[in-house]
């Protein structure tokens, strides 16, 4: 009876995660469904949450210690949906169906870019640095579309905005299958003594978020889009820096 009950348990572990990938997977054909209807914001809201959904299915399968090579290949197939498929149809519908070829040939170069974004991270699981990512994650580049349509939610009319989110999805697009590196946060330490500053930092930001949680989101999303770049750059000319002779 005992062996039985255990068996049940670990089968239920085991489902535990799946269930919150059904979950993100729903999450992005719902978004995909109100992209096309014209409601943008909650279609923005539902790319938010399957982002949500998708941090939690990980960590609680290696809580329960239930993770499998299934629950990482369902996992990626989701991504895609609510990542890939519906960020991209919700930036065509919202800004760039204007642009006619030119728009759905954007918003299907960042599906494309997306799907090899996520094969290459299946293959490099047990090769890359933990500490980052190799191109920009695709749900914060999904991310990014998700909030700047959440902070203004109306249909685009302005030409200048239009292109602006045409650019935006052409550079999404490139950074995810790029080699810039991006930070994980993974080895983030939070037993670590830190700074007296981070804490009012910390309750600043929170103060900020509530006053105004779409902006603040938007640029979130946006400063981590455009932290690899930067960082790239800075290596860069840290790199051709010359060294400073010894003083004697």
């Amino acid at each position: 009876m005992a062996r039985l009950s255990r068996e049940r348990l670990s089968r239920g572990l085991f489902i535990l995660p799946t269930l919150f990938t059904v979950g993100n997977l729903f999450c992005g054909y719902l978004s995909l469904w109100c992209s096309i209807r014209g409601t943008f914001e909650v279609a923005a809201v539902l790319i938010i949450a399957a982002g949500v959904l998708d941090g939690l299915d990980g960590r609680i399968a290696r809580m329960t210690h239930s993770t499998s090579e299934f629950g990482e290949e369902y996992d990626s197939l989701a991504d895609l949906v609510s990542f890939g498929v519906a960020p991209a149809v919700l930036a065509y519908s919202w800004g760039l169906a204007d642009f006619d070829r030119l728009g759905w040939m954007a918003s299907f170069l960042f599906v494309v870019c997306g799907s090899m974004r996520l094969a290459r991270f299946n293959i490099q699981t047990h090769i890359v640095d933990k500490r980052y990512f190799v191109g920009l994650p695709i749900p914060a580049a999904a991310g990014a579309v998700a909030t700047i349509v959440l902070a203004t939610p109306e249909r685009l009319v302005s030409r200048m905005w239009m292109g602006g989110l045409l650019a935006l999805t052409f550079l999404l697009s490139f950074l995810m299958i790029s080699t810039i590196r991006y930070r994980s946060f993974k080895d983030l330490d939070l037993k670590r003594r830190r700074p007296a500053w981070i804490l009012p930092a910390i309750a600043l930001f929170f103060a900020i978020v509530a006053y105004r949680p779409e902006m603040a989101l938007a640029t979130l999303a946006l400063v981590f889009v455009v932290s690899g770049p930067v960082g790239k750059i800075a290596g860069l000319f840290r790199r051709k820096d010359p060294v400073s002779p010894a003083s004697a």
